[in-house]
């Protein structure tokens, strides 16, 4: 039988791609990855012993990714955004090292511009998860959920039209 330990870190490493995605949805640069990486993992660990749902354990991986970096972004309100992702890549940096398409890039700078919980549910949606997913994870109704994606692919739209 496996430890509490040996079962968090298998989890972990399951899913780690979550940890990454939130990140780099809420958070531009390396250093402020890293140090929320470090705080959403502490989060995990603290909240681990009392997950009852086993089943649900992608669900409770980004609520607890999301929830953690949308409390740091109001906690730490000094955090600068960059106008435009960086040029050159650094090569120990494994996020900045995908290969994103131009379009991707593109679509990536216009989630930045939308507020933190439309952030979330663009991503959680482009992830293919259900209404009824979303609105599990992030607290909200599903009617809502529905608005609101209505709402941020206009707002996409918009964007992506005004950089051409």
């Amino acid at each position: 039988m496996k430890s509490l330990k040996e079962e968090f870190l298998e989890i972990l490493s399951n899913y780690q791609g979550i940890l990454h995605k939130v990140n780099l949805i809420y958070f531009r640069n390396k250093p402020d990855r890293e140090d929320n990486l470090q705080e959403i993992i502490y989060q995990l660990w603290k909240s681990f012993p009392k997950l009852q749902n086993k089943n649900s354990i992608g669900s409770w991986i980004y609520a607890v990714s999301i929830n953690t970096s949308i409390s740091r972004l109001k906690k730490e309100s000094w955090i600068e955004y960059r106008e435009k992702l960086p040029e050159s890549i650094d090569k120990f940096d494994l996020i900045e090292k995908l290969s994103f398409s131009e379009t991707s890039r593109r679509l990536l700078q216009a989630i930045y511009n939308l507020n933190e919980i439309d952030k979330s549910i663009m991503l959680l949606y482009l992830e293919e998860k259900s209404y009824d997913e979303i609105a599990e994870i992030l607290g909200i109704s599903k009617s809502n959920v529905g608005v609101r994606i209505n709402r941020a692919k206009e707002a996409l739209k918009q964007n992506l039209s005004h950089e051409r």
